[in-house]
């Protein structure tokens, strides 16, 4: 018998396109303490080295900009922008799109990439929303993309406080049956997550797939449309901790995100 998976790797079509990967990286820092000693050290970790994997040697071309780069590099013109056939934002905060440098350290005006983006995706662009400590409203309210102008291009509505549902026991995630290219070849056979950022789906949208009963069928993936482009939300993580090594390894992992990504960037039919 024919794996499912193996079979449907061999039907999808992905043409050619560009993503642009922004966030999903961090520096953290600790404080070793022995005895009457101290010592500090220093670390650069990216979360996205599962799905940056997967695109190694495809049609499908992944550029990440790592966080920090994000204020001082991410495009502030409409057409620098339109260079990619879709946009990602996975665990980084508004404000490293609103606050570039020069208005940050001195006081210049510079293009609100917020409604960049809202332009961007009127005209034909795919965006993508990943849950994360600093996706949709994020920890203790931080990420702040509630009210703005990339929560109006989503198909979710966002909430106004700290968003982030820790599941530790694990959920599995439950396709809701309705058919989409970004769902299409799955069963609910899903390795289990470890937690999620609460949304809301707006009107005319479409849940693909939920958190389960447990935690009141909130949604997991949710695509929409904002003029003339395409929106989605994956409300847990693409990488740890959310994301477990089980589902990182899990042979569907790749086929989600490659009929993800060639739905949002146009080349599969709604």
């Amino acid at each position: 018998m024919v794996d499912p998976f193996e079979k449907s790797r061999m039907e999808v079509s992905m043409s050619k396109s560009r993503i642009l990967l922004a966030g999903e990286s961090w520096v953290s820092t600790s404080t070793h303490i022995k005895g009457f000693d101290q010592f500090n050290t220093a670390a650069y970790e990216i979360g996205a080295e599962a799905l940056l994997a997967v695109f190694e040697g495809t049609d499908t071309t992944i550029e990440h900009l790592p966080a920090h780069d994000v204020g001082r590099l991410f495009p502030m013109e409409l057409e620098a922008l339109q260079h990619y056939d879709a946009v990602l934002l996975s665990d980084i905060g508004a404000n490293s799109l609103l606050l570039h440098p020069d208005t940050w350290s001195k006081g210049k005006r510079t293009p609100n990439r917020l409604k960049l983006l809202r332009e961007y995706v009127e005209s034909g662009g795919g965006l993508a929303m990943i849950g994360g400590y600093y996706s949709f409203q994020g920890i203790n309210g931080a990420a702040r993309y509630h009210g703005t102008p990339v929560e109006e291009i989503l198909p979710v509505e966002i909430l106004a406080w700290d968003d982030r549902i820790e599941v530790p026991e694990g959920f599995q995630p439950y396709l809701t049956g309705e058919a989409h290219p970004i769902v299409d070849g799955f069963t609910d056979q899903w390795p289990f997550l470890l937690g999620f950022n609460e949304v809301k789906p707006k009107l005319n949208t479409k849940v693909l797939a939920t958190v389960g009963q447990e935690y009141d069928h909130r949604p997991l993936i949710v695509v929409g449309s904002y003029g003339k482009g395409r929106t989605m939300v994956w409300t847990s993580d693409i990488g740890p901790h959310w994301l477990p090594e089980d589902f990182m390894n899990w042979e569907g992992y790749g086929r989600l995100w490659q009929q993800s990504f060639a739905w949002l960037a146009g080349s599969e039919t709604n």
